[in-house]
């Protein structure tokens, strides 16, 4: 499993490109992170949230699979934030390394994964869609 703690100097001018995608949401303002929940919360949706960084290599390395699964399951609201671009939103997600994925109902954390774990990702994507997880209200 793969982590990234600090960033690098590397050139990331590509930054956006593999983490979006798919049926991927790319969060870029506090404003859109709570429009999508609100949007999950009347749709009775599940959102996995994808705490990355353009600079990371575990981060890259999970992307296509990330973009797999949201392309998959339909069923579940998949949103990616770059820790780099909202930085303060992140620090208040307590988020020590990245990639760490979120899964929320309703707003409130139901399971989290920490690192590039690539099986328990999907083992954990698997089992909330099989448990019915989505809802309508």
């Amino acid at each position: 499993m793969g982590l990234c703690f600090t960033k690098n100097d590397g050139d990331d001018s590509d930054h956006n490109i593999e983490f979006a995608g798919g049926n991927i949401q790319l969060i870029t303002t506090k404003e859109t992170w709570d429009d999508k929940l609100s949007e999950a919360r009347r749709d009775g949706k599940i959102v996995v949230a994808n705490f990355s960084a353009s600079w990371c290599g575990p981060c890259r390395v999970i992307a296509p699979l990330y973009r797999e699964l949201s392309e998959k399951y339909p069923s579940l609201m998949f949103l990616t934030i770059d820790v780099d671009e909202l930085t303060e939103f992140s620090t208040s997600w307590d988020i020590k390394a990245t990639p760490t994925f979120f899964f929320l109902r309703d707003g409130q954390q139901i399971d989290k994964l920490v690192g590039a774990n690539k099986p328990e990702l999907q083992k954990k994507i698997t089992a909330i869609v099989a448990s019915g997880a989505s809802f309508q209200p």
